[in-house]
Formats: C-alpha cells, structure tokens, sequence
C-alpha cells in the first residue's frame, strides 16, 4: 500500500501568468498566451509565433549572480520552486537528508548551448563560458533547488521529453511514497523557443504554420495543423501526510496514482492503437479507486497534432469503455501552447486547481470537433463542476507516456 502523499505547494510560470492564480485566472478567462516571438528574428522561419513567458524576472527567486550563471530554463524552475516552497510553508520543517528533488526538462540548456557555439564558431574556444556546461545540462534546475533549500536527498530530473514533469513529479510520488523522503519538491521545466529548437520542430513539421495566435493551437479541433511551442515551469511541494498533518500544513490534494509506460512504436509518432498509452491512464486511474467517470476530469496531453489527439481519444475510450462520454476532458495547451518538459507540471497544477475550485478549464478554439475526438473536450469556456478525481496526461517523443491522478484528501 505504501504510505500516502499529498500535495501542499503549488507554484508555476507560464505563458498566461507568472504565477498560479495568475495563471489560473488567465485560464477560467480563456486568455491566449500565444503571440509573435520576440526572442530572435524570425524572418527565415516558416513559424513565426510561440507561447512565450513575459515580463519575468529571475532575481525576484535568485540572486544576481546566479541568474548571470543559469539558463532560462532554471530561471523558470527556480520561479515555480520558490513560489510552491514559499505556499507551502515547508523551509525548516524536514530533515535534509529526507527532503529530495526531482524536476523534469525534456531539453535542458538549449539557449545556452547556442550562444555558446556561436561564440566558439565567431571568435574561437576561449570565448566559451566557464559555465557553459553546467548551465546546459539538463539536471541543473534539480541541483539548484537543491542547493537554496539545503535538500540533500536524492536530487534527479526525468528526461522523457513532453512526459519530462509528469515522470519527475510521479517518480518524486513514488519516493515518498516508498518511504525514501518526507518531502520532495518537484515539477518541470523548459525555455526552447530557439532558432534551432524552432528550426528543428519546423523540419519535423511537428508546428502549427498559422500565424494567427487564436487559430494556432487547435485540440481536438478537425482543422488542427501542429502544436505551439511554449516555455514555462510548473511545480509542486510533495509531503508524506503524517508529515504534513503534524506541522499543520494546508492540503491542496492527495496523490493517488501513477502510471508510466512507453509506445515502443516510433521516435515520434504515437501508436495509433494506443495500447501503452491507455495502460499508463488506467494504472492511475485503478490506483485511485476508479471513481465514477462523471466525477473525473482529465487534462489532456491534447498537442493539437492530428495523431496525438486522435490516439488519446482512442487510449480514453480503452481504459473507460462507454463511460469515457461522461469525463470531462480539456486541453489546456490551447491557452499555454506546448512548454515541453514544463508542461506536464503545469498542468498538473492546472488539474489541482480544478480539484480545489470545482471549475474546471476550457479547451478554447474548439469551435469544429474532429468526429474522430467525440469526448466532452469542455469547449472554449470554464465549466463549474465539482469532480473528484484530476487526472493529467503526458505524452512524450520516443513513446514516453506519464499519467498522474490526484484525489480530495480525506482524511
């Protein structure tokens, strides 16, 4: 059985606010977080608009001289971290050898890498920064929140591409609950919106060519044509109960299920029969109780992209049956874009907010349903609902698929 989890932090930046009620009041507006990239010239490239964080500043989570020495990608992590650290009350309150880390980013350090190599290639290796390396790999947003909270269990990203948050947050679930740790902060993260990163979804033709922001990111949608790449970080502050009950910490929800498995199919194209995808949905889903299918909302993984919304709908369908038409489901990316590796974090926290409010998000553009995705997709508005059971897909390149399940604490 293993001992319970429950969630007592939430923090998260995004393309829609730079904080969770920011973010969560952007999305019950079905606000659009999409517009034309202002990171670089975007003249050359056939996708001219992202899901871009705006008006953010690290040094209001770091001190100077550490944001001069990370990537954008752990500037985003270390925003969300402190925000769920500072919500949940947790500094003083653990042991730092049972206190643990696990955040996710699906690409790490790619602002980096590339001003780093242009340096290289325009004025030679002496003009490479001394911290290239350490701010390019992917495990540095673990090890810096590691390091500010003096945490020094086990501090580990998942790498699993789009699945990256939800695999760190499920896996650091799975630590507590285990018993290896009494609290972990985890989440994940992701700042790709790069000339190469772009150039190389371009190339797959992975991206929505739209210029128009509302008529971008599309799930569900017959006429979608891609996904929006986001940049963004969510995250969460994970305790074993007992642990949280004896400091009086406020619960936002209890971690009920997990599940991770992989295609085994294809580098990035997901398998049109979904028998992984739907096995990783159901094991959260049974390790929750199977609650009844009208008390259950599900965030979508909903890319956008014409075979993955297809074969989630299908995995749905596998694992609820003819129930599957009484699930609410939406696709919050619709509003955030695609954040990679921070998305499965943020929506995560996206689906604990509907837990807690009993609202839950849109699915916005949804204006012509595909007839091969016939769920309740909860178009274009909020809906109030009280539901009991938040459950949140991930599913990443290479086959990767994550699915976490959060339940009312009971107590």
């Amino acid at each position: 059985m293993g001992r319970r989890v429950v969630v007592t932090g939430l923090g998260a930046v995004t393309p829609i606010g730079n904080d969770v009620q920011t973010m969560w009041n952007s999305m019950m507006e079905g606000k659009c977080g999409i517009g034309p990239i202002t990171q670089f010239d975007t003249s050359d490239f056939a996708v001219k608009i992202a899901a871009e964080v705006k008006d953010f500043d690290p040094k209001l989570y770091m001190d100077k001289g550490d944001a001069r020495k990370a990537d954008r990608n752990i500037h985003l992590a270390m925003g969300a971290a402190v925000q769920a650290v500072q919500d949940s009350g947790i500094e003083g309150h653990y042991e730092p050898e049972r206190a643990a880390v696990y955040f996710g980013s699906g690409i790490g350090g790619i602002h980096t890498f590339e001003e780093n190599y242009t340096k290289y290639l325009e004025k030679g290796p002496r003009f490479i920064s001394p911290y290239f390396i350490p701010m390019m790999i992917a495990d540095m947003s673990a090890g810096m929140i590691a390091i500010k909270y003096g945490m020094r269990g086990a501090a580990l990203p998942a790498v699993t591409a789009c699945a990256s948050g939800t695999n760190a947050i499920g896996e650091a679930y799975r630590h507590i609950k285990d018993g290896y740790a009494d609290v972990v902060i985890t989440g994940g993260t992701e700042a790709a919106i790069t000339p190469s990163a772009l150039g190389g979804f371009v190339k797959m033709q992975a991206l929505n060519t739209e210029e128009d922001p509302a008529r971008a990111s599309l799930p569900f949608n017959l006429n979608r044509g891609g996904f929006v790449m986001g940049e963004g970080s969510g995250a969460l502050v994970l305790e074993e109960l007992e642990h949280a009950k004896a400091r009086g910490a406020k619960i936002y929800a209890e971690f009920t299920g997990y599940g991770s498995t992989c295609d085994a199919h294809h580098m990035t194209a997901p398998d049109p029969e979904a028998k992984a995808g739907s096995e990783a949905i159901r094991q959260a889903y049974v390790q929750s109780g199977s609650p009844d299918a009208s008390k259950v909302y599900v965030n979508a993984h909903g890319t956008g992209t014409p075979l993955n919304d297809k074969a989630e709908t299908i995995a749905l369908k596998k694992v609820f049956g003819d129930d599957a038409y009484k699930i609410a489901i939406s696709s919050t990316k619709s509003m955030t874009g695609h954040m990679l590796g921070g998305t499965g974090a943020v929506e995560a926290v996206a689906s604990i907010m509907a837990l807690n409010e009993g609202i839950l998000p849109p699915t916005i553009g949804l204006d012509t349903p595909d007839p091969e995705c016939d769920l309740d997709y909860v178009p274009n508005v909020p809906r109030k609902q009280e539901i009991e059971c938040a459950i949140s897909t991930s599913l990443g390149f290479g086959g990767h698929n994550a699915c976490v399940a959060f339940k009312k604490y009971e107590d």
